[in-house]
Formats: C-alpha cells, sequence, structure tokens
C-alpha cells in the first residue's frame, strides 16, 4: 500500500484529462462527515434472538469509546448517534465532557416509541389521548437532552400502524400524528431540527402511518422549515428507484438526512453497499450531482446497522469505507460529458460515463487524502493489528 503513489499519479493524470479537479476531490474527501449510531456497538439480534458479542459495549460511555476508535481511524466519523433511553444517563454533561475528551461529539438524538407496552396500538398516533402525550412528552425530554448535548438533530422513526383492516381509522391516525407533532415541533430551537423518517412495513403490517416519503414530505411541509425528511435505504419496497427520491427531495430541499445500511428482501442492517454497489453509487451520484449545480442542503449521514453477526467495530470500518469509497466514486464522474451527451440524446455514452466513474479503483486516491489526513490507509487491516479487542477483554 505505501508504493500506491505511482498509481495515484496515473489515477489523477487520468482524471485531470477529463478536466477533473482531484485537489477538489481530495478536498471534499476529507471534509465528508458520517456519524456511527450507538446502537451499532452494543449487542443486538434478529426478530427471533440476540446473539451477544463478548467484546460489544454495555453501557453508554463504552459505546462512545468504541466510536472514538473508529474515528480514530478513519478520521471522518465525529459523532455518536444516541438512543434513547437505551443510552440514558443521570448526568448529561459529564457525558457530554467525556465525549468530547475523547474527540468525539454527540450527534442525533433518537426517541424511543416502538419498545414501550403502552405503543402496542400506536404512540404519537394511538387511540388514547394519554398514550399520545406520554409519546409526546418523551419526544420533548429527547429535545432537552439534544440541547443540553448541543445536538442540533431529532431523528424520529415512526412504529405507529395497524396489523388489521378496521382495527383503527386510516384517517383520524393522520389527524392525530400532524396534531402530536406540531406540539413537538414548537419546543424546537430554532437552530434544530426534526428529521422524519419512513417505513412501508413492519411492525405493523396492515398499515404504517408513515408509510413513505411522500406522507414524510408532506408532514415536513406542514410543519415548517425545520422539518425535513430522513431517508433511510432499507425502509423501501423492492426495485424502489431510491436515487429519484434522492433528487426529488434535494430539488425541493427537504431531505435532512440519511441512514446508510442495505437489505436484500426487508428492512435493513445489512452492511452498506454489500449488495446492490451500483444502486448505492447512483445514490451518491445524485448527490454530488446536486451540489454541483448548486443546490445547498444540511444532510445528516449517519450509518443505522445492528451488527448482529460481523463484528461490531470491524463491520462499522467496513461500512464507512464503503460510504467513503462510493462517494469518491461519485465524485469522480465527469459531469461535462455527461451533461454534453445527455444533450446529444447520446444514452450509451452517458450511461458509459457513470459505469467508467463506478468501475474505477479509487483505491490510490483513498490512501492518499487517509495519509494527508493522518489515518491507516487500511483502517479495517490496521484495527486488527492494534490490539484494541485485547484490551477490551482485559477491561
Amino acid at each position: 500500500m505505501r508504493d500506491y503513489k505511482i498509481s495515484y499519479n496515473i489515477l489523477k493524470s487520468s482524471l485531470e484529462e477529463k478536466g477533473i479537479e482531484v485537489n477538489k476531490v481530495e478536498k471534499r474527501l476529507k471534509t465528508l462527515k458520517i456519524e456511527t449510531p450507538s446502537w451499532g456497538y452494543a449487542d443486538s439480534g434478529t426478530r427471533f434472538a440476540i446473539f451477544k458479542q463478548k467484546n460489544a459495549a454495555k453501557k453508554v460511555k463504552e459505546k462512545i469509546q468504541d466510536a472514538a476508535e473508529v474515528h480514530k481511524l478513519t478520521g471522518i466519523c465525529p459523532s455518536i448517534a444516541l438512543h434513547i433511553p437505551w443510552d440514558i444517563t443521570d448526568d448529561w454533561d459529564a457525558l457530554l465532557e467525556y465525549s468530547l475528551s475523547l474527540g468525539i461529539r454527540p450527534g442525533a438524538v433518537n426517541p424511543n416509541l416502538f419498545q414501550d407496552p403502552d405503543y402496542k396500538l400506536g404512540s404519537l398516533c394511538h387511540p388514547d389521548e394519554k398514550v399520545r402525550k406520554k409519546a409526546i412528552n418523551h419526544v420533548l425530554e429527547c429535545i432537552d437532552i439534544a440541547k443540553t448535548l448541543k445536538s442540533k438533530d431529532i431523528s424520529l422513526w415512526l412504529a405507529d400502524g395497524t396489523n388489521y383492516p378496521g382495527q383503527d381509522d386510516m384517517r383520524e391516525r393522520k389527524h392525530r400524528l400532524e396534531e402530536s407533532l406540531k406540539e413537538i415541533y414548537k419546543n424546537l430551537e430554532k437552530d434544530m431540527r426534526l428529521l422524519i423518517e419512513y417505513k412501508f412495513f413492519e411492525p405493523a403490517f396492515y398499515h404504517t402511518d408513515i408509510a413513505d416519503w411522500g406522507m414524510a414530505y408532506n408532514l415536513c411541509t406542514k410543519l415548517g422549515d425545520q422539518a425535513m425528511v430522513l431517508v433511510d435505504l432499507g425502509h423501501h419496497p423492492l426495485s424502489t428507484n431510491i436515487e429519484q427520491i434522492v433528487a426529488y427531495l434535494l430539488d425541493e430541499e427537504k431531505l435532512g438526512g440519511f441512514h446508510f445500511n442495505n437489505k436484500k428482501y426487508a428492512d435493513d442492517d445489512l452492511t452498506v453497499g454489500s449488495i446492490n454497489p451500483y444502486e448505492f453509487f447512483l445514490i451518491f451520484n445524485e448527490l454530488v450531482s446536486a451540489k454541483d449545480n448548486g443546490i445547498k442542503a444540511n444532510i445528516a449521514y449517519m450509518i443505522d446497522q445492528c451488527h448482529n453477526l460481523k463484528p461490531k467495530i470491524e463491520e462499522m470500518i467496513q461500512s464507512v469505507e464503503n460510504i467513503q469509497k462510493t462517494y469518491a466514486k461519485a465524485l469522480i464522474v465527469d459531469r461535462k460529458s455527461l451533461r454534453k451527451f445527455q444533450q446529444n440524446e447520446d444514452i450509451i455514452m452517458a450511461e458509459k460515463v457513470l459505469t467508467e466513474a463506478f468501475e474505477t479503483d479509487i483505491k490510490p486516491l483513498l490512501f492518499k487524502v487517509r495519509e494527508e489526513m493522518g489515518v491507516p490507509l487500511n483502517p479495517l487491516e490496521f484495527f486488527r493489528e492494534s490490539g484494541y479487542i485485547n484490551k477490551l477483554k482485559r477491561e
């Protein structure tokens, strides 16, 4: 790997011949920020069982410690998303101080509106006003926690829905949801955001109350500028054109966040980019294209994976590397040629521009960036040799 510079110079020369400013590509790679989730470092499982790992973090400080290790090795993961009450503590100021001492800041705060027995028939959409009030108060508690931690995003995934026809009135549930969200929204500080996630099924199997991006977008539009849509890559029906959703929300200035993961059939939790890397590339292509066209978007990038089978920290690093690699490939798309071929109605050559970028061996460029950032050229390999896991065992 230390001999990558010859390959780097060849790649740089090839890209510059196409008019791509490699220095700008490298600068954008260095400024990429990916948030890792606290729950990705802890024990988790499928719907059938929890498969415990000996070195999984149990307390919130242990999760922050693991997140700090991932950031140290990658240089692009400076924050950790927290889940309440999974990460509850009796001293948030002390937790903030501890986090910052490790070079990590608290990121998005995620309310839990799906595990309490009272939420069996819903939370913000529940028929019982007392249950709705309980759910609202929990989100307001999370907003207060976010204020203390100087976090700016409340990430809201709603498990609400019904399992049987006739179980509840869909329009009434819509009205309850809108009223609940209005109560939450008015308690945000001016520099905070409410990121609204959607999911087309599960755990409700007849209907979910925020089933797709259009419903989330409609809610955000009604609430105001501080409400944004959060796209989870695993929360779509098969064959959904996610890149079109991304392009649409970017153009409407309503894309607030991404939860990175991957799926084969349903839900998420597979390593991002592990199933259909070309689709992932096309999503990033839209993100880069929008920025190049002057669309300004404050997008929170976060991994949302429960690492059930793979070693947790290793899969987190693997996910970060896959994101960074895919972003780099999107950055080297020859957009000038792409635009020319599109205008000339040359479908074959336009597609070829994208596939050439996707098939490019981008590793020399990533090695150069990592070396300049002072992180290992191969973070995963370095981690395996670092002794960090043995240190956890001793502790």
